[in-house]
C-alpha cells in the first residue's frame, strides 16, 4: 500500500516543497490550500509523479476540515503522515503598535487551524500502519524571543508544547510527533508578513545564505519515512549564518 501524506499549506514556501518531495519520492498527496488556482496548478504539476488529490481549504474552519477530511477517496486512506504547515506571521510592529486583528489572525491559523487538522486526521493516523507521524511546523521563535514577535512566537511556543503533549497521550500507538522549528528561511514568509513589502523581504535576506523550502522539506521527508521505533521529538535547523544576538539592554542616555 502506497503511504499518504497530507499537507495544509500547500501553495507555497514548505508545504510546496513538501509535496513535491513526498510526490517524487512515490507518496499518494493530499495537498491543501486557500488559493484554489496554485492548487489546481500544483496538483497538475504533481499528478506526473503519482497520485494527488487538492482540496481548497481554511483550516480555521472547523467544519470544512472535517468536510475534507470525511470526503476523501479511499484511495487517500487512511493517512501516514500530517504534517501540519498552514501557518503565518503578521504585523513585525512592537505589540504596542500591532492590530488586534492580526493577532487574531495569527492565532486562529497558527493554534485553532493546527488543532482542527490534528483532531480530524488523528482517526486517519491510527488506522494506518506502524510508524505514521505527525509533522508539525513550529519555529524557533517559539522557543527564543525577538522584538516584534509577540503573538507570532507565543503560537509557535503552543506549536512545542501541543507537539509534546500530543507524545504523551499518543505512546503506545505507533504514531511519532515531531516539532520542526526552522530558523531563518527564503520564502515568501517576509512578504505575507509585511503585506507586500518586496524590498523589506529582499533586505532581510540580502547578504546571507538563509534556509530554502526545499531544505526544510528534506527535513521533512527524513522525519517521516525513518525506521517506526524513532521519533524525533524536535528539530530545530537554523542556517550556519543565523545564530543567537546578545540581550538587549535599555541604558540611561
Amino acid at each position: 500500500m502506497t503511504n499518504v501524506v497530507l499537507i495544509t499549506g500547500a501553495t507555497s514556501g514548505f508545504g510546496q516543497a513538501a509535496a513535491y518531495r513526498f510526490a517524487k519520492a512515490g507518496w499518494s498527496v493530499i495537498i491543501t490550500g486557500r488559493r484554489l488556482e496554485r492548487l489546481q496548478k500544483l496538483a497538475q504539476e504533481l499528478g506526473e509523479f503519482g497520485p494527488v488529490h487538492y482540496v481548497q481549504l481554511d483550516v480555521r474552519d472547523a467544519t470544512a476540515v472535517a468536510k475534507a477530511i470525511e470526503s476523501l477517496p479511499e484511495a487517500f486512506q487512511p493517512i501516514h503522515s500530517l504534517i501540519n504547515n498552514a501557518g503565518l506571521a503578521l504585523s513585525p510592529l512592537s505589540a504596542q503598535d500591532v492590530a488586534l486583528e492580526d493577532w487574531h489572525t495569527m492565532i486562529d491559523t497558527n493554534v485553532t487551524g493546527l488543532v482542527n487538522v490534528t483532531h480530524y486526521v488523528l482517526p486517519q493516523l491510527l488506522k494506518a500502519d506502524k510508524g505514521a507521524s505527525i509533522i508539525n511546523v513550529g519555529s524557533i521563535a517559539g522557543q527564543w524571543p525577538y522584538p516584534g514577535s509577540h503573538v507570532y512566537g507565543a503560537s509557535k511556543a503552543f506549536v512545542k508544547q501541543f507537539s509534546y503533549n500530543l507524545r504523551c497521550d499518543l505512546l503506545g500507538t505507533g504514531i511519532r510527533v515531531t516539532d520542526l522549528a526552522p530558523g531563518i528561511a527564503e520564502t515568501e514568509f517576509t512578504l505575507v508578513r509585511t503585506k507586500g513589502d518586496q524590498a523589506a523581504s529582499d533586505k532581510l535576506y540580502q547578504g546571507t545564505t538563509a534556509l530554502s523550502a526545499d531544505d526544510i522539506a528534506e527535513q521533512m521527508f527524513y522525519i517521516a519515512t525513518l525506521p517506526a521505533h524513532i521519533c524525533i521529538n524536535r528539530v530545530e535547523v537554523m542556517p550556519t549564518r543565523q545564530a543567537w544576538s546578545a540581550f538587549a539592554i535599555d541604558r540611561d542616555a
